[in-house]
């Protein structure tokens, strides 16, 4: 009976030294040293990819914003609105279309394609985005600004969504079209390696260039 205690303590002392162990190594260590290896050879993404403009922070490269004025360029729809909100006098925040904003999220409303509610949503985009480019036609709207990323944040469109954007920009900007084209092609990230994926335009660099050459940022 001793023999048989003895053993299941020593089993036990030996299942929570694997325990404590395995804690400190995958918990603690081994996460400290990801993080210094990060931060040590690539410090600028390990650091979230911040974008500053004199110092000040304005955005980060892969995380998408709200952007509503006719100069700047317009990005996807997001059912979390980039996370971007306003507050009224009393500590309110509300979205810009004056819905609640609940907090800080990503993801998407993941309709199915027969819900109302998906073609009541597109239906109203369409409608919002030809009153703003009257020159464009409906048929020729580019899917991408129809449709939301999985994220919710994603601040890339495409080319063809870039460009259909340049006229209204040029006319609300002062900026001449072949200066927008310039900062577009500037901030155009090809195909990886030159086969995987699309070409994709960052619209949060885009608008920086944009707000800079206006002077207002």
């Amino acid at each position: 009976m001793k023999e048989s205690l003895k053993a299941a303590l020593h089993g036990m002392r030996q299942i929570i030294g694997v325990t404590v162990i395995l804690m400190l190594v995958c918990g603690l260590v081994f996460p400290c040293l990801l993080t210094g290896l990060s931060a040590l050879i690539f410090p600028r993404q390990a650091g979230g990819n911040l974008l500053t403009i004199d110092g000040q922070t304005v955005g980060a490269e892969y995380v998408g914003q709200e952007f509503t004025e006719d100069y700047y360029m317009w990005s996807r729809p997001s059912a979390y609105h980039y996370n971007v909100y306003l507050e009224d006098a009393d500590g309110k925040r509300y979205y810009h279309d004056g819905t609640e904003f609940p907090g800080i999220g990503s993801g998407s409303n993941n309709y199915a394609a027969t819900n109302p509610a998906l073609s009541q949503r597109v239906e109203a985009d369409i409608e919002a985005f030809l009153a703003k480019n009257p020159t464009v036609k409906r048929e020729d709207i580019p899917t991408d600004l129809l449709t939301a990323s999985g994220s919710g944040l994603d601040p890339h469109i495409s080319p063809a969504s870039a460009e259909i954007q340049i006229p209204r920009i040029a006319e609300a900007s002062g900026l001449t079209e072949a200066e927008i084209r310039d900062i577009v092609t500037a901030n155009t990230q090809g195909k990886m390696l030159g086969v995987f994926g699309e070409e994709t335009v960052n619209v949060l660099k885009v608008n920086i260039e944009i707000a800079q050459r206006m002077g207002i940022l």
